[in-house]
C-alpha cells in the first residue's frame, strides 16, 4: 500500500493557484487543495491524508473525510511537521511506503530518518497535472468508442429492420 500525507499549508504556500486563493480566501484554498487530492488519491489508488496545523485554524484537533480524504487538523499547539512525524511511525512497516509531500527541507530530512520517502510540493503538482492529462486522455478515447449492438447480426437483417425503422419494409 501507498500512503501520501501532505502537508496541507506548505503546498498551499507551493503552488501558485492556491497561494492566490489562500490571500483571498484560507479556507477556499484549503477547500481546492483537498479536492485535487481527492481527484489524485481515485486515479492513483494510493491513500491520502493532507494535515493542516492549528495556524489558521483554531480549535481542538479534528479528522475529517472530505471527498474520501483523510484531512487531519492538528492540536492548537502542534504544528503540522509533528503531526507527520507521528503519522509516518505509525503508519510506516514493510507493507506500507509512506511518502510525505512537502517542501520544507528540515522536514524532508526528518522524515527520510524514519523511512519515508518525500515528494517535493513541485513533484506532487507534476504528478497531479500528468493525473489531470491522462483522465482527459481516457475520456477522449471513450468517447471514440462505437457502441456494440448485443446481437451480431448479418447485413440482410439489418437493411430489412433499416427499412422498418423509415417505414419503407413491405414483404
Amino acid at each position: 500500500m501507498v500512503i501520501v500525507v501532505v502537508d496541507g499549508y506548505n503546498i498551499i504556500g507551493a503552488w501558485d493557484g492556491l497561494k492566490q486563493l489562500k490571500d483571498k480566501d484560507i479556507g477556499q484554498a484549503r477547500d481546492r487543495l483537498i479536492e485535487l487530492m481527492a481527484e489524485y488519491q481515485s486515479y492513483s489508488g494510493y491513500r491520502v491524508i493532507v494535515v493542516f496545523d492549528a495556524y489558521y485554524v483554531r480549535g481542538t484537533e479534528s479528522k475529517l473525510q472530505e471527498f474520501n480524504v483523510e484531512v487531519i487538523y492538528t492540536k492548537e499547539k502542534q504544528t503540522a511537521d509533528e503531526c507527520i512525524e507521528k503519522l509516518v511511525k505509525k503508519l510506516k512497516n514493510v507493507k506500507t511506503q509512506v511518502y510525505v509531500a512537502t517542501s520544507d527541507y528540515t522536514e524532508q530530512r526528518t522524515i527520510f530518518a524514519q523511512g519515508a520517502l518525500r515528494k517535493s510540493a513541485r513533484e506532487l503538482y507534476i504528478e497531479l497535472k500528468d493525473v489531470e492529462r491522462q483522465i482527459i486522455e481516457n475520456i477522449e478515447s471513450h468517447k471514440q468508442i462505437k457502441p456494440q449492438t448485443k446481437i451480431e447480426l448479418d447485413e440482410s437483417i439489418l437493411n430489412k429492420f433499416e427499412k422498418m425503422r423509415r417505414g419503407e419494409f413491405s414483404e
